[in-house]
């Protein structure tokens, strides 16, 4: 798995025995995204996929919208004394006549693994527009979907299961198909990596489809959602306040604390299928859960 796990000498505890032994752990190493050779932002991120990763962050910030609105991405040479390459900067190139991002958009400092949104120039530059109504998507999705996503979506994990340290994003279509996972030290930057993936296979808008996340639904992970074009955010634990305001205004169906049979569904519940083997009432409008 190369750069994406990294060994360790620990000392193990169990029961009173002690033994040092080694132990796997998620990589996590400092990507800096340029645009023109010009440096955007810089986040901490597991490697791997990381043009899938800097793509799905230009999405997210509204910069690019299409596979044809970038003519390439590159990584640069690094800061090494010898000027080799570390692989922690990418440089995405845009075609002819898109438009640089804007200053206000920029970072003032690194995000962190945790917090995508750390360092953000102003609120209001992250409710950025997007390009598209997730509102008007007609997607109907059936409770027993939305259940078997995250055992779907753990299944999936490839680096999990040795390091029990990544976070993990999952497209999948109505009908609980697998479309793409990516997994990261960063939830924000998993999901990041699963737009980019879409942007460069000419998928956006990502209509019909759900997105699944193996944390909790953040603010920025519903304006990430949205910004891709997917009507309907799914995740194991809780949302924001801000989260539930920001999917309310859009449009998006966002469901949370999705174990086992039970779910809280915050808003879009219409689109949620009734079943033959669950009693859900949806009519209010209000959560659906245990």
């Amino acid at each position: 798995m190369g750069r994406v796990t990294a060994r360790r000498r620990v000392l193990r505890v169990r029961d009173g025995v002690a033994s040092w032994r080694p132990d796997t752990l998620a990589a996590e190493e400092p990507m800096e995204i340029r645009v023109g050779g010009r440096p955007m932002a810089v986040t901490m991120r597991t490697p791997g996929d990381d043009f899938d990763l800097a793509a799905g962050f230009l999405v997210s910030e509204g910069v690019v919208h299409a596979a044809r609105e970038v003519a390439g991405i590159r990584y640069c040479a690094g800061a090494t004394p010898e000027g080799s390459n570390t692989y922690n900067i990418v440089d995405v190139v845009l075609a002819r006549g898109v438009p640089a991002p804007d200053v206000s958009l920029e970072r003032n400092f690194y995000t962190t693994s945790s917090c995508g949104l750390c360092g953000k120039s102003g609120l209001d530059a992250v409710r950025t527009a997007a390009a598209w109504s997730v509102a008007e998507d007609p997607v109907r999705v059936g409770p027993d979907v939305l259940t078997a996503l995250p055992d779907r979506l753990r299944a999936a994990q490839r680096v999990f299961d040795s390091t029990g340290g990544l976070h993990a994003a999952g497209l999948f279509t109505a009908d609980g198909g697998l479309l793409c996972l990516r997994e990261d030290v960063g939830r924000h930057n998993a999901v990041d990596k699963v737009v980019g993936h879409a942007l460069r296979e000419g998928m956006l808008p990502l209509r019909g489809t759900v997105l699944m996340v193996s944390g909790r639904a953040s603010f920025e992970l519903v304006q990430k959602a949205v910004m891709a074009g997917v009507p309907m955010l799914a995740a194991v634990s809780a949302p924001s306040s801000l989260a539930v305001d920001l999917a309310a205004e859009s449009g998006l169906t966002l469901v949370g604390f999705l174990r086992g049979a039970s779910m809280n569904v915050y808003t879009g519940a219409e689109r949620l299928r009734g079943s033959p083997d669950a009693s859900i009432d949806v009519s209010a409008g209000g959560g659906v859960g245990p």
